[in-house]
């Protein structure tokens, strides 16, 4: 109890009302916005399958639409600003050509060079039609394109891809990659939110975490739980630290933000992902070079394009979050606060061989409890409501649960 003359704030309730302060405007921000889908529903996948109701009830906001055939006439018709693409492509020869992975494929399905250049002009033209779609461009009303140029208004987009699109074209890889990261051709910038495999529930996960951090955010398979045993029958080697009770392996050839190299630092050197505006330059280069780029396995992606290729430092403190929604209920939250975590190099890429070694992993601990659905490791993946998930820097549980309240999304 405070006296009533004592103007002093206690530090509780200062972390109260910032929380509630940062959940107010992320409300606030997506109202009258839209999620735009490029393209429909990939593969069956059910987050991949836009609900309206959720969208307009929920978060006050609407969807659009848009066919994939609208990147191809944009790229034919060159609907697109010439000079910012090749800005981009001088951009790409300096930080992502140079790093071009070796190219796993078998021999009858390498692309010659050639055509490996092509294909990493297209996927540039992808990412500028992408980002278009999403929040117009005046330089298209100066050339004429005056409807292109006023975009969708969207604050969140997805991309179908697979498999219509990717097995005749390349596929989104390296387009959402870069939406996501804080920077590209034009610099550090504010981070896009954009899911893989149009999964618009894994990309409304993403925009909670964006809005209520700032900071870019990773896109992942939920892929494997690696037990303490498993791990050493396969690598004869034992997890320590916070993997000591096992590891949930995120990893997926799309989306994930470059961000998630951990290449960025606090004043005391740990690895970090910072909100754009903290960004140093040399920070993105060093997220650059930590990244390789390897022609896409054409055994299912037969267009062809670029996968992300890095490993996650540790140890971040991370949240994890994905929106369901259950039948006769609605939507529902659920979070599992843990951490980024190192693991021995043999570990590494003996289990990363056992998946695909082009992809970016990140090896996740979440914070147990002994009980329920955190009871250990694999009760947390087991619980996990599915493939995919979206991930944050720090531990934000409690402002995603103040956040949820005010959207009246049940969290479990």
């Amino acid at each position: 109890v405070q006296d009533m003359g004592d103007e002093t704030i206690p530090d509780d309730v200062k972390e109260k009302l910032l929380r509630f302060g940062r959940a107010a405007l992320a409300v606030a921000q997506m109202r009258g916005r839209s999620y735009l889908s490029i393209g429909s529903v990939s593969m069956g996948i059910a987050g991949s399958t836009p609900n309206p109701d959720f969208f307009q009830e929920y978060l006050g906001m609407r969807n659009e639409f848009v066919d994939c055939s609208e990147i191809e006439r944009r790229v034919q018709l060159g609907i697109y600003d010439p000079e910012e693409f090749a800005r981009a492509m001088a951009w790409v020869e300096k930080y992502c050509k140079p790093r071009e992975g070796e190219d796993r494929n078998p021999k009858h399905l390498v692309y010659s060079r050639q055509e490996k250049d092509a294909i990493w002009e297209y996927v540039v033209k992808m990412t500028l039609i992408f980002r278009d779609l999403m929040t117009g461009n005046p330089k298209l009303a100066e050339m004429g394109f005056q409807e292109e140029a006023m975009g969708h208004d969207a604050i969140v987009g997805g991309f179908q891809g697979q498999r219509q699109w990717t097995d005749f074209k390349p596929d989104g890889d390296f387009s959402e990659a870069i939406l996501n990261s804080s920077f590209d051709w034009n610099g550090i910038r504010e981070a896009f939110t954009f899911a893989t495999e149009n999964d618009t529930l894994n990309g409304v996960s993403m925009l909670l975490m964006h809005l209520l951090t700032g900071r870019a955010q990773l896109f992942a398979d939920v892929r494997t739980f690696w037990s303490p045993e498993a791990v050493e029958r396969v690598s004869g080697r034992k997890l320590t630290g916070r993997a000591a009770d096992g590891i949930i392996h995120l990893i997926n050839s799309g989306s994930c933000c470059l961000d998630a190299t951990g290449c960025q630092q606090d004043a005391d050197g740990n690895p970090v992902m910072k909100p754009f505006r903290e960004i140093s330059q040399k920070e993105a280069e060093a997220c650059l070079k930590a990244t390789t780029w390897y022609p896409a396995s054409r055994e299912y992606m037969r267009g062809g394009g670029y996968s992300s290729c890095f490993l996650t430092r540790g140890e971040m403190p991370m949240t994890m979050c994905r929106i369901n929604l259950v039948k006769g209920q609605g939507p529902v939250l659920q979070i599992a606060e843990g951490w980024a975590v190192n693991v021995d190099e043999h570990i590494y890429r003996t289990i990363d061989k056992r998946t695909d070694p082009t992809w970016p992993t990140t090896w996740f601990a979440p914070r147990l409890t002994g009980q329920g659905p955190f009871r250990d490791v694999y009760s947390v993946m087991n619980n996990w409501g599915a493939n995919h998930g979206a991930i944050s820097f720090g531990h934000i549980g409690a402002d995603l649960i103040t956040l949820a309240s005010m959207l009246r999304i049940p969290v479990c």
